[in-house]
């Protein structure tokens, strides 16, 4: 036969601890703000991502289309930068969307 050895007192109380450290972690995670916090970094991640991919398009258009398009896709980026809060690359795309307006002939 085998010799098993019983749990110890001491190794049963080091494991209740542990447990109880990680579920006061997960509670405090889930319901002390942390899930919100990386949700809100992680849209914040997504709207930057939406904002650069907005610019790429933006210069795709300026490479080889028309006045009217590349207008249509600086409001594109300042509506981007606008969504993704970022008030000085809003304001500077805003800027550049009014250019783009007066060279397409249109008026705003």
């Amino acid at each position: 036969m085998q010799n098993q050895q019983q749990p110890t007192r001491g190794s049963k109380t080091v494991a209740v601890i542990i447990s109880a450290v990680v579920v006061i972690g997960l509670v405090w995670f889930f319901f002390g703000g942390g899930a919100e916090k990386q949700a809100a970094n992680q849209m914040a991640t997504i709207e930057n991502q939406v904002a650069e991919d907005a610019v790429k398009q933006y210069e795709i258009a300026k490479s080889g289309g028309d006045k009217t398009e590349i207008y249509v896709h600086a409001g594109l980026v300042s509506a981007a930068y606008l969504q993704a809060k970022d008030s000085v690359n809003y304001k500077k795309w805003k800027e550049i969307e009014k250019a783009d307006a007066k060279a397409a002939g249109v008026t705003k």
